[in-house]
């Protein structure tokens, strides 16, 4: 059974969560502010949190950052607050999904099923090690190495590279990238992409050049085999 941490200061959404959770066939644990959250992720593995953004002790975003650090579970994030200057905050720290308060549970839970779906297929739908040059990719493993340097990127931009990388050579929409990476296509927009974009060529240093930038378009990854 998958388990879900729900973390929200207010007991009653908190309990509607779960309702509906428990009826789609989630366990659920809950916790009522970000401190405690932590705590619960350190003593145990879900598979998905949904944190709020507004809550006493810790803040959700500084609550995520701090789980980001030592476990990789996929977030979606809850706010009364719907300005793009958040959710771009959010996706930032690696945040899968973003949803405005009020909402509709069913629509949660349709969410909830899709973020679990892609982070598994990103964990387990490629199990072996690529190499592009000094670039090594170990999908399985979630680890990058730049000339033999394991380099830190958040889960969205690794889930960004392993895109690319599984569609190298192929001309890539930002509509498209945004729509199979976030999985949806009406919170973000060409900002949210060409931002992680950014920050991932500077994570692959000198090879941010596979990265390839079409004009109009969007991007590809752009690697020939040498051996062929």
């Amino acid at each position: 059974m998958k388990k879900l941490l729900v973390v929200d200061d207010e007991a009653k959404i908190r309990e509607v969560i779960k309702e509906y959770s428990e009826f789609s066939g989630y366990e659920v644990t809950e916790a009522a502010d970000g401190m405690s959250a932590i705590g619960l992720c350190k003593l145990n593995d879900y598979d998905l949190i949904i944190m709020d953004v507004m809550m006493p002790k810790l803040d959700g975003f500084s609550s995520v950052k701090e789980i980001k650090k030592f476990k990789d579970i996929p977030v979606i994030m809850l706010s009364a607050r719907g300005e793009e200057y958040d959710k771009l905050f959010g996706f930032e720290l690696g945040v899968d999904d973003y949803v405005v308060k009020p909402f509709s549970p069913k629509e949660l839970m349709a969410r909830v099923n899709a973020v679990i779906t892609r982070h598994e297929g990103a964990d387990h739908g490629t199990s072996n090690v690529m190499k592009f040059d000094g670039l090594e990719v170990n999908f399985a493993a979630r680890t990058i190495y730049i000339d033999g340097k394991r380099v830190n990127l958040t889960p969205k931009e690794y889930d960004l590279l392993f895109y690319l990388i599984q569609n190298r050579n192929i001309a890539l929409s930002r509509d498209k990238l945004l729509s199979d990476i976030w999985g949806y296509d009406f919170f973000g927009d060409d900002r949210t992409i060409d931002t992680h974009i950014k920050n991932l060529r500077n994570n692959l240093g000198p090879y941010r050049d596979f990265i390839v930038t079409l004009r109009g378009v969007g991007y590809k990854f752009e690697y020939e085999d040498k051996e062929k």
